[in-house]
């Protein structure tokens, strides 16, 4: 019989608060992650050494070719979901079905922002701090969840079991619409009781954290006009004030008024002038004009990052009204396009954490905290936080994500399998 995850959670957090120590199979499983180290680095290494930016898509499939028979010698049915109609390589899903316990997913991606043009093409090892492209985010996450798995597999606690990983192949750029991108997801989500994530894990200031929160990331593009004509003229009330005093009025009214807490607004490309050419898809552009001449044209793009849709919608309809308030002679157009969705905190997901906090007892780890929302990014698993308790910061933990010289720290790779690989057997007895 299977009962509501929220409940579950709830009651396996208090049994486990109580347990006071690990059990032999949770000891052997502890063992088992420190016996195969030396295998994960070395898979590590190969998997960097890929390049699998995410317009790359051979790349892309080369590491699920890899990750595949893996998945299926612990015995899981492995699935590759092609992406063609949105113009990305696809999605590797791995399912183990049983009949016991928590129907756990585990969210990861296998592309990078590092694409084949990129100088940062390959692992350095450098003692336990260790160069490479993705080896972060998140090549490194994707060795915690195989080799925690594995770790499962050796001491007999796969048996049962239900489990569905779930690697994306465009996290870093998704394909688009995100309804098709993430179609395949989401449904997993609606097929299990709990999502953990493995995007990297966040030490700071001496405290580890993990995220029971997500902002929201959408875009806007904005457009304003103005009439042209010589620079003479300018402000009089036959002309006006031209596009570019337009958009700078709007910008400065963002900046000044839309402020509140867990709501970021960033302006990423300003171009105006009397000819301006302009792919919001791509953030490129040209503009060109004359000091005499008056623009009749500017246009500008950027994101709203938010804990809430309602936040987020809120947001929209002040910008929306600060657009409308046009100076004398111009206009001014306002676009939004969505994008990843918001993972509000909510009770289930604090005793999620309550739960890994448990196992982090039960293994004398340091006790993580809540991460403040606008301390991490958007990602995947806020597709399938509304429909299951949620948890994500499981993953590699490093340094330099998204830029040449990305590390991971090898040290803290066996504490995040251990944690992770004690929590799926709880949540799965």
């Amino acid at each position: 019989m299977r009962f509501p995850a929220r409940v579950f959670l709830a009651a396996a957090g208090a049994l486990a608060l109580s347990a006071g120590a690990l059990s032999d199979v949770e000891s052997r499983i502890a063992a088992a992650v420190n016996a195969n180290l030396v295998e994960s680095n070395a898979f590590l290494e190969k998997l960097v050494d890929i390049n699998s930016g995410t317009l790359n898509p051979a790349g892309v499939r080369r590491v699920a070719d890899e990750l595949r028979p893996r998945f299926e010698a612990l015995g899981f049915s492995v699935r590759w979901i092609p992406m063609d109609e949105v113009h990305r390589a696809g999605h590797l899903v791995a399912v183990r079905k049983g009949t016991r316990g928590r129907r756990v997913l585990l969210i990861g991606h296998m592309d990078t922002v590092f694409e084949p043009s990129s100088p940062f093409q390959k692992f350095e090892r450098q003692g336990d701090k260790t160069l490479g492209p993705g080896s972060s985010d998140m090549k490194g996450g994707l060795m915690v969840i195989l080799y925690s798995l594995k770790a499962l597999q050796a001491a007999g606690a796969l048996d049962g079991a239900s489990i569905t990983v779930f690697l994306t192949g465009d996290e870093e750029k998704p394909g688009e619409p995100l309804s098709i991108a993430r179609r395949d997801l989401v449904d997993a989500a609606k097929n299990s009781d709990v999502a953990l994530e493995f995007e990297g894990g966040t030490v700071a200031g001496g405290h580890e954290y993990a995220t029971i929160a997500r902002r929201s990331a959408s875009s806007w593009h904005l457009t304003a006009t103005g009439k042209t004509g010589h620079s003479a003229g300018i402000f009089n009330p036959s002309v006006g004030s031209g596009a570019i005093y337009e958009l700078a009025r709007i910008l400065t009214a963002f900046h000044d008024r839309l402020r509140e807490p867990d709501l970021t607004y960033n302006v990423s490309v300003v171009l105006g002038g009397t000819t301006v050419e302009y792919n919001p898809k791509e953030n490129t552009g040209t503009a060109s004009g004359k000091t005499n001449i008056i623009p009749g044209t500017a246009v500008a793009s950027g994101d709203i990052r938010t804990i809430t849709d309602e936040q987020l919608q809120r947001t929209r309809e002040k910008m929306r009204q600060i657009v409308a308030e046009h100076l004398p002679g111009a206009g001014a157009e306002i676009r939004f396009e969505d994008g990843y969705p918001s993972m509000p905190a909510t009770a289930g997901n604090q005793r999620l954490l309550d739960l890994l906090n448990a196992v982090n007892r039960d293994l004398n780890f340091e006790t993580m905290e809540a991460l403040p929302p606008a301390r991490r990014g958007a990602g995947d698993l806020s597709f399938a936080a509304p429909f299951l308790d949620s948890l994500s910061g499981l993953g590699a933990v490093g340094s330099g994500a998204h830029v040449p010289g990305e590390t991971i720290d090898l040290r803290r790779q066996p504490i995040q399998m251990k944690r992770t690989a004690l929590l799926i057997y709880r949540l799965t007895r």
